[in-house]
């Protein structure tokens, strides 16, 4: 009778194990699936972040660039005017409407800053997961 019930037992047990096995697999199963969707989300965030940095750029250039045309005309005006030959006017507004555009340009890369774009939470996360799942093993 001893042997019977020392079967019985050891079938228990290997059930429990397996039991706790498939738990312990659905769990990581889910935990991963949960950190795609926290990827995903973050990835979206930072999509999102870049066509509104994309959208300034585009909206500063189309909006800038009739303003600075007058604005231009007006100083290579003034310029002359006040004695400067036509050709140094129109260069030296030339090198305003550059100098413009460069930090124009400055601020829409800044805005673009890959560090800035890197899904953070998402890795942190993982990096926690992982502990977690080293000291399950253990």
């Amino acid at each position: 009778m001893s042997v019977q019930n020392d079967l019985k037992t050891s079938k228990s047990d290997l059930q429990t194990v397996a039991t706790l096995t498939s738990a312990a697999i659905s769990q990581c199963a889910k935990l991963f699936q949960n950190e795609m969707d926290l990827a995903k989300a973050e990835v979206g965030e930072k999509f999102s972040k870049i066509g509104g940095a994309i959208t300034f750029i585009g909206a500063a250039a189309i909006l800038v660039i009739p303003a600075l045309v007058m604005a231009l005309f007006a100083l290579a005006a003034t310029m002359i005017k006040v004695g400067w030959s036509e050709p140094i006017s129109y260069f030296v507004a030339a090198v305003v409407a550059a100098a413009i555009a460069g930090i124009l340009f400055i601020v829409g890369l800044k805005r673009l800053d890959t560090s800035n774009l890197a899904p953070h939470e998402t890795v942190r996360q993982l990096e926690k997961d992982k502990d977690t799942l080293k000291g399950m093993v253990r």
